[in-house]
C-alpha cells in the first residue's frame, strides 16, 4: 500500500494493482472505491493513515462493481453500516442483477506472457473466496447526495467499461476521479499515460472511448485513475491530446 497526497484533500492509495481514494474534510472521509476483497486491510489502514477513525467514512462512492473496486464494502457495511452509492444503472450491477466482469476463460487466455501470468496470480491471491461477491446495499447516487459527503462531489456518467461506469468530479479541488473510464497503467499495459485499459475488460469498447474523450470536457488539474499514477498539471492537454 502507497498513499500519495494529490491535493489539500484527496489522498490516493495504490493497492494491489488498482487505486482507491480517500477525500477528507471536516465532515469526515469519502472513500472512492474500495480495492480488491484481498486489500481490505489496507482500505481501512489508510482511513487510519490519514488521521481519521473508520466511524469518520461517510459513505463509499463506487465507480463501477468490478471486484477491485469492492473488495472492502463488505466489511465497511458489516462492522460500520456505511452507505454505498454509485450510478443508477450500475446499483443493478453491484446486486449482480447483471455482470459484466472479465470471464475466467479470458483470465486463462492472459497465461500467454509472463506479464499475464503475474497478473493473473496475483489477482486470484486477492480474490480467493470472494468471486461471487455482490454489493446488495448499493444505492444510487444524486447530486443532492454527493454535494453532502465530504468532498462536495459531482457525478459524470462514464458507460461502456461497465454499462453504469460513474466518474466523480470534485470541483472544489479540480480532482477528476476516472475510474476505469481512462487509466494511466495497468500490469497488462506496455506503456503509461493516459490510455484505456485492454479491450478484454471493457464491456463495451467504443462507449469506453466515447466516455473517456467526453472527460476532456472536465475542468480538472488533477486526474486520479483507477489503474496507474495520478496526473497533476498539464491534464487539460493531456486530455485535449487523448481525445485527438
Amino acid at each position: 500500500m502507497k498513499i500519495d497526497q494529490v491535493s489539500e484533500s484527496v489522498y490516493v492509495v495504490a493497492g494491489t494493482n488498482v487505486n482507491w481514494a480517500l477525500v477528507s474534510d471536516d465532515r469526515g472521509v469519502t472513500l472512492v472505491d474500495a480495492g480488491y476483497p484481498g486489500d481490505t486491510g489496507d482500505v481501512l489502514k489508510s482511513v487510519r493513515e490519514i488521521g481519521h477513525d473508520l466511524a469518520d467514512v461517510a459513505a463509499v462512492l463506487v465507480t463501477h462493481a468490478h471486484l477491485d473496486h469492492i473488495g472492502a464494502i463488505p466489511t465497511l457495511v458489516e462492522q460500520l453500516g456505511v452507505p454505498v452509492y454509485t450510478g443508477a444503472e450500475e446499483v443493478r450491477h453491484a446486486k449482480r442483477e447483471y455482470l459484466q466482469q472479465i470471464t475466467p476463460v479470458q483470465m486463462v487466455q492472459r497465461l500467454g506472457t509472463r506479464r499475464g501470468i503475474v497478473w493473473v496470480a496475483q489477482t486470484l491471491r486477492v480474490c480467493a473466496g470472494h468471486i461471487g461477491m455482490s454489493v446488495p446495499t448499493a444505492q444510487a447516487l444524486d447530486a443532492e447526495v454527493l454535494a453532502g459527503l465530504p468532498g462536495g462531489l459531482i457525478e459524470v456518467p462514464t458507460p461502456g467499461h461497465t454499462n453504469g461506469h460513474t466518474a466523480y468530479f470534485m470541483p472544489g479541488e479540480g480532482v477528476l476521479f476516472s475510474g476505469d473510464a481512462l487509466v494511466t497503467g495497468h500490469p497488462l499495459l506496455l506503456e503509461t499515460g493516459l490510455q484505456l485499459l485492454p479491450g478484454f475488460f471493457n464491456h463495451d469498447e467504443p462507449g469506453t472511448l466515447a466516455s473517456a474523450r467526453g472527460l476532456g470536457s472536465v475542468d480538472a488539474d488533477i486526474l486520479v485513475p483507477g489503474h496507474g499514477l495520478p496526473i497533476r498539471g498539464d491534464l487539460a492537454r493531456q486530455l485535449v491530446e487523448f481525445a485527438g
